[in-house]
């Protein structure tokens, strides 16, 4: 059984030695999202609880602030319907998406990021990888994300960023499309914003990028997080059938972020709908930007396990120089006995216990010389890819009809 079918941490007993000892509810419930004013006051508002349940009322309430009212001053100014402006709102795909599927991606990946890295930092204890005289540096560290994770000023920042930034930069130069649409009128120097687009605008988009920065700076702390923890000496072994020295739990965190891959795809499908519907654009003139997408979600999940590779790569070179030590003694050994006569006469050759522990130990050997470097497996490369290109492979048939594009794929896999 590889590490990626093995026990979630949620559900790995704890180690024996570490039974009933008190190492703070911060490491035995590791969170990057239970925490932060935001939190709080979704708390306050009875939209969330200590174990971020009440998910629908939280996603249905959010998604209706930022979206109802659009369309609610779309149909009183006459926006709502085709006919009415170039792109109505109905017809903006952009807005749809990005409301009533990317947010509520961004919300449910929050509840499936907390159940799955909740038990991470125990694990790090259980499978006794943080030596004892470490363990306060541990704690240390557990406890300095989650100050940060708590830290008002930062969310502050963050939203001084976003309307700072985030909507006279980023939304009105790029965001914008170049024509008449139900959120704005088109006009020499510019476009003017009506009702819906002053909500639009000034709400709903500050409201999407604070949650999705507010994502930035979570794994920003991850990966803090785990840098701090890979100061640590930590008690690597380098023949754990995992290949990766007893890390290998730390593969599994990939899939913690599938859902926020997806939402970031949903994001890049609708940006690239409306430019492919609204203004001539073609599928394949954003490959650059499909590519910088991808690069930088790899960066943003699998980056804070790279922190890990010199303690890895130096664990390797250490197996691989006393377990080949231990090698060349035995075989010497067992060549002497069983090869040049050594052997006492009444030892049968067959049946003896040498020949399994000369095959153990070049097993042992084997798995030493096939440690990796980093925690990332294949399937959390693909499972991450599939997450952020699904929500755009719709639009490959912008390119060619469902046709060819079936016999294309059925000639590939054929």
């Amino acid at each position: 059984m590889n590490e990626s079918q093995a026990l979630d941490p949620d559900e790995m007993p704890p180690h024996p030695l570490l039974a009933g000892e008190d190492i703070g509810e911060e490491t035995n419930n590791f969170s990057l999202v239970l925490g932060g004013p935001l939190y709080q006051l979704l708390l306050r508002a009875r939209l969330s609880d200590d174990t971020l349940h009440m998910l629908r009322k939280r996603i249905v309430t959010i998604a209706a602030i930022a979206w109802l009212p659009l369309l609610v001053l779309s149909v009183f100014e006459g926006r709502l319907l085709p006919g009415s402006v170039p792109v109505p709102f109905v017809y903006d795909l952009e807005v749809q998406i990005r409301f009533l599927v990317a947010l509520p991606l961004l919300i449910l990946a929050e509840l499936v990021v907390h159940q799955r890295l909740r038990r991470i930092a125990r694990t790090f204890l259980d499978r006794r990888l943080v030596p004892d005289d470490c363990r306060e540096r541990f704690q240390q560290a557990v406890h300095s994300a989650f100050a940060l994770r708590n830290s008002v000023l930062a969310e502050v920042l963050l939203i001084a960023f976003v309307y700072g930034f985030g909507v006279l930069v980023v939304w009105r130069q790029y965001g914008v499309l170049n024509t008449t649409s139900w959120y704005g009128t088109v006009v020499p120097g510019g476009s003017v914003l009506t009702p819906a687009g002053v909500w639009y605008g000034y709400l709903s988009v500050p409201m999407f990028q604070f949650l999705l920065l507010r994502w930035y700076f979570r794994m920003f702390i991850w990966a803090r997080f785990l840098w701090q923890v890979s100061r640590i000496r930590l008690a690597l072994v380098p023949t754990h059938p995992d290949r990766v020295g007893g890390l290998g739990f730390l593969s599994n965190t990939v899939y913690a972020f599938a859902v926020l891959a997806l939402a970031h795809g949903a994001i890049v499908s609708a940006q690239l709908a409306n430019r492919i519907f609204f203004a001539g654009a073609q599928l394949l003139d954003f490959k650059l930007e499909l590519g910088l997408m991808a690069a930088f979600l790899a960066l943003l999940v699998f980056g804070p396990l790279l922190v890990f590779m010199p303690q890895l790569a130096e664990a390797k070179r250490a197996g691989l120089r006393e377990y080949g030590a231990l090698a060349e003694r035995y075989v010497r050994e067992f060549d002497r006995k069983w090869v040049h006569g050594a052997a006492p006469a009444d030892e049968p050759l067959i049946g003896s216990g040498d020949i399994q522990s000369l095959a153990d130990l070049g097993n042992s050997y084997q798995v030493v010389k096939e440690m990796r470097f980093t925690p990332i497996t294949r399937d959390a490369i693909v499972q991450l890819a599939g997450a952020l290109f699904l929500p755009i492979a719709p639009l490959a048939l912008t390119i060619m009809p469902m046709e060819d594009l079936v016999k294309k794929l059925a000639g590939l896999l054929m």
